[in-house]
């Protein structure tokens, strides 16, 4: 059976005691992990068994549990996989880049809220009571409340896996938790929904429906304007309201895409039809915009609305294909000539050779349904076994 997984988020109520001892038990796992971190950079960056050897003993003189300074250890070496993998990618710069040099000049750093992971060893759930027993350095905490929605609670219960991560936003503490949702079975579709997505129109679909961008785009407008106005002023305070008003526009951002992704997914549940996304790889590289217009293309997470699509259809059994995004924008839907100059302006399409007059989002999204058809069948064609 295959396993969606799906992160739910529960926020913890403790008393003040308990907020006091969760605080300091976070501080001292990173400080820890900062330790570990210039012992990893100092040895060469080992694996991790080696780096047990060298820190593990330590750890345990220092007073955290066998358990816990496994998990110390384990994350500061996750955090250099990811850093070598960024430098691989060159996410950080090519090689000899100032940015790059800095990066590998010196340990990797956390912050004193950082996440830390916890495994069933040192958290354990009570759902009934929406409270959870947790380790700290001034020992187990039980009876520490929880709050979270009736559909998370349940999703708790019948699916959550692994481990669960800790984190601390504005002194609110949270727990992420991992849930393997099974994935409902995949029915054969009625066709597929197209879904155009853009910078007007943040997504635009061949059934009709379109999540109008003009309230988003304004409100990320003012954000931006604001964020300038606070950096110009280069204080501490300026600098926490930055990272507030970052989180609430990330926030803002996520919920948008959640609402968007779940209308396209229920009208295709519906209708018993697939859903055909444009392949947005390499998007930033392909796209040729004006100065002004590429804040808004950056700065818009195409590839979570996207990712949120797929697990949600999924879950509900909702076909996805991908298909090339090449001369949807320039193709006619009805006669399929191709030409830059059919694209009259953002908004209107006007074919050169038909005559038809289309909306040029509506127009594209018809093209990548019919393209996800196209997909559709070659695949299904492709695992039929050959005539002998």
């Amino acid at each position: 059976m295959l396993l969606v997984k799906v992160v739910t988020q529960v926020k913890l109520i403790p008393d003040a005691a308990q907020a006091s001892a969760i605080a300091a038990t976070m501080h001292t796992f990173n400080s820890e992990a900062n330790w570990v971190s210039e012992v990893a950079f100092m040895n060469g960056v080992p694996r991790e068994y080696a780096l047990r050897k060298l820190a593990y003993a330590q750890l345990k003189e220092r007073g955290l549990g066998a358990q816990v300074a496994q998990h110390v250890i384990k994350k500061v070496r996750d955090a250099y996989t990811t850093l070598h993998a960024g430098l691989r990618a060159q996410n950080l710069g090519r090689p000899g880049s100032k940015r790059r040099r800095t990066a590998q000049a010196k340990p990797v750093v956390f912050r004193p809220q950082a996440a830390q992971p916890y495994d069933d060893r040192c958290l354990s759930w009570q759902y009934d009571a929406q409270a959870v027993s947790i380790w700290t350095t001034a020992g187990r905490l039980k009876n520490v409340r929880f709050a979270c929605s009736a559909d998370a609670l349940k999703m708790l219960q019948q699916y959550r896996k692994g481990e669960s991560d800790l984190i601390e936003r504005d002194g609110v503490f949270y727990l992420l938790a991992v849930c393997e949702v099974p994935e409902a079975e995949q029915y054969e579709p009625d066709g597929f929904i197209g879904v155009d997505l853009g910078i007007a129109n943040i997504a635009t679909t061949s059934t009709g429906y379109q999540a109008a961008g003009r309230g988003l785009n304004r409100y990320r407008k003012r954000q931006l304007a604001l964020r300038a106005k606070l950096q110009k002023k280069r204080t501490k305070s300026a600098k926490r309201r930055l990272k507030e008003r970052s989180r609430r526009e990330a926030r803002h951002v996520t919920n948008t895409n959640h609402i968007i992704a779940k209308t396209i997914v229920t009208e295709a549940e519906r209708t018993s039809a697939g859903i055909s996304l444009e392949e947005l790889k390499g998007i930033r590289q392909r796209v040729r915009l004006r100065k002004p217009q590429r804040v808004t293309l950056h700065s818009w997470a195409f590839a979570q609305l996207a990712d949120f699509i797929v697990y949600k259809a999924r879950r509900a059994g909702v076909p996805v294909v991908h298909v090339d995004p090449a001369y949807t924008s320039r193709q006619c839907c009805e006669c399929g000539h191709i030409d830059k100059k059919n694209r009259a302006s953002q908004a209107l399409f006007i074919c050169l050779n038909c005559g038809v007059v289309a909306h040029a989002d509506r127009n594209a999204s018809h093209n990548i349904a019919r393209k996800g058809d196209a997909v559709w069948i070659a695949g299904r064609e492709s695992r039929v076994p050959a005539t002998p």
